[in-house]
């Protein structure tokens, strides 16, 4: 082969990484030949989905001959009823990843900017980077968003800045007088996304609704997902709240079926099954305190999180920690791709399930 196509591609691109996700159960199977795995790695929520949001995706397979509504009318209407915003203010995503990709390919060119933290969600200075755009990275506060510095960061050239709410994967988070004290300073010509991805699963009585603020701060858009609380990962559903135009510009770009009609059909039904989102939250409100205890029963250090998962320090190189794990038949995520080489993320799973991990670690860490 002559050509190099890799230096065909776009400069950002060929910079890229592939995002590496959680690792799969089959995988783990197929590599050590175990069978009984868990896997508490990609924060997904250990009660799944809702019965109503199954028998909605259930009944819409007999409709997958045809193309979905490219538009989402019904689950937008639901949406907009249910937040108090208009269906104009809409745009759906297939996970709420869609949605960044879909704000960055329509306001990032190259020469431009976006700001986010480190220790960050991985996707942003992915989607930055693929539009040949630069990443501004800025140095976080304990594990936290410097609010202030990244206020500071930005410049004439940017466009975009990324927001996490809780962040993923550390789980902090900041409160409605920092966020609002960070948007006020904010010129109107740069876009805020705010990524509130957990949102559902937090309790703190400070914590701000990025909704709220839509109305007095229109470079504001919201991003949310089915993916956690509502147990809908494997179908790929999220949304964005915008001012009226931004969401405009965001349908232009988006591909026409972007969510399938299973999918369009549970995220609809999952809305109104409330029970099933307190049930899910309260499985999470007990299953962290059960690792934060765990955790510091083994002496280790943690981050405070009000997500659905804890990072913690194993107190080295947590690779071997991790691969170790794994043969115990027990998948967490390693977060030296995020620049934090001792520290794993273990997602809150049922009772039964922590109990297990919290026994496997502190085997493995014996064994050292």
């Amino acid at each position: 082969m002559t050509c190099d196509y890799i230096q065909l591609a776009n400069d950002g691109v060929q910079r890229l990484r592939p995002y590496q996700p959680g690792k799969p159960i089959e995988e783990l199977q197929r590599e050590l030949g175990i069978h009984d795995v868990i896997k508490l790695a990609s924060n997904e929520n250990p009660l799944g989905p809702s019965h109503r949001a199954l028998d909605a995706a259930r009944h819409a397979l007999d409709q997958i001959h045809l193309y979905p509504d490219g538009a989402g009318y019904s689950l937008k209407a639901a949406l907009a009823e249910r937040l108090g915003v208009g269906a104009d203010q809409l745009v759906l995503g297939n996970g709420s990843n869609d949605v960044l990709e879909l704000i960055a390919r329509a306001y990032l060119q190259p020469g431009d900017e976006a700001v986010y933290s480190e220790y960050a969600f991985a996707i942003y200075p992915l989607v930055t980077l693929a539009c040949s755009a630069r990443p501004v990275e800025v140095e976080s506060h304990l594990f936290a968003h410097d609010l202030a510095a990244m206020a500071e960061a930005i410049t004439e050239r940017t466009r975009v800045v990324f927001l996490a709410n809780p962040n993923n994967p550390t789980g902090t988070w900041f409160n409605d007088h920092a966020l609002d004290a960070f948007l006020a300073r904010v010129p109107e010509r740069v876009l805020v996304v705010l990524d509130e991805a957990y949102f559902e699963y937090v309790e703190e009585s400070h914590y701000p609704d990025g909704l709220r603020r839509l109305a007095r701060y229109p470079n504001l858009i919201v991003a949310r997902t089915f993916s956690k609380i509502h147990g809908l990962a494997g179908l790929r559903v999220g949304y964005g709240v915008a001012h009226p135009q931004v969401a405009d510009v965001l349908n232009r770009v988006r591909q026409p079926f972007n969510v399938n009609i299973p999918a369009l059909a549970a995220a609809e039904a999952a809305l109104d099954d409330v029970d099933h989102i307190e049930n899910s939250k309260s499985e999470n409100t007990a299953g962290l305190v059960q690792l934060a205890e765990g955790l510091a029963a083994l002496n280790l250090e943690q981050i405070p999180s009000v997500a659905n998962f804890v990072a913690f320090d194993c107190g080295g190189d947590a690779q071997p920690v991790y691969e170790a794990l794994l043969r115990e038949g027990v998948i967490v995520r390693p977060l030296g791709g995020y620049g934090m080489p001792r520290h794993l993320r273990v997602t809150a799973g049922t009772a039964r399930d922590n109990e297990r991990f919290l026994a496997a670690l502190g085997k493995v860490l014996g064994d050292r």
